[in-house]
């Protein structure tokens, strides 16, 4: 079977998205994976979706609404796997993302993590004739939707804070960095991003400024890093 990967999906108000993207998981010809999917307080009928897949490898979590952070903290409180993924409601996987990223993590015991490219798309209007959406051009992605993290590494970074709307992965790659997690990105394309009006940034533009918030807070962090660093050279 092979090393067993736990993959984390938060969904609020998913309904629409969902049955794609938990598919795309088990569609991966990487089989060893056990899917937690957080349903995050949602009104509309994604609970209900998500149990209709649910199977030996699918278990459907719930929680009031309490933010994607959450969420994600909520499905890996209970991951049992050796490396952990992670996947929006609305997006899907290539359906190779995991074996090849565990293959790197197994020829390359000193990585911690692996990223791939990402392609956004955007569904044509007729899209219930047929129409083949809008693709755009790779990118690096360096989300988590492409992320494929060993378990022991994840943790020593911590969960996700959930003090932040949007913008929580910024705060945990950043905290990643910090404490000396390697990593590389594979010029594969293995995330497919859907672009739509009810994204999670579209939805919380209010919450837009945590970007900055987060940004500001890793730099404060950084600075206060060094000046204690300082010293403490200083003292001995």
């Amino acid at each position: 079977m092979g090393v067993l990967v736990s993959v984390i999906l938060p969904v609020y108000n998913g309904a629409r998205y969902l049955r794609h993207a938990i598919e795309s998981v088990l569609d991966q010809t990487h089989q060893a994976l056990e899917v937690l999917v957080v349903d995050d307080g949602s009104i509309d009928d994604s609970a209900t979706v998500a149990r209709r897949l649910a199977n030996s490898r699918v278990q459907v979590l719930s929680q009031p609404h309490s933010g994607a952070a959450a969420a994600r903290n909520h499905g890996l409180s209970r991951a049992r796997g050796d490396l952990f993924a992670f996947i929006d409601a609305d997006d899907t996987w290539e359906s190779s993302k995991i074996d090849r990223q565990v293959a790197v993590l197994a020829a390359r015991p000193d990585l911690d993590m692996v990223f791939g490219h990402a392609v956004n798309f955007e569904e044509a209007a007729d899209a219930r004739r047929g129409a083949e959406p809008r693709r755009h051009a790779p990118l690096p992605g360096h989300c988590l939707g492409t992320l494929l993290v060993r378990a022991a590494a994840f943790h020593r970074v911590g969960f996700f804070s959930v003090q932040w709307r949007i913008g929580e992965f910024l705060d945990w790659y950043a905290r990643a960095i910090d404490v000396g997690l390697s990593h590389i990105t594979l010029p594969d394309v293995v995330l497919n991003r859907r672009l739509h009006t009810d994204n999670l940034g579209i939805r919380e533009l209010a919450a837009r400024q945590d970007y900055a918030r987060v940004v500001a807070g890793v730099l404060a962090r950084r600075l206060r890093d060094r000046q204690s660093g300082e010293e403490h050279r200083v003292r001995y």
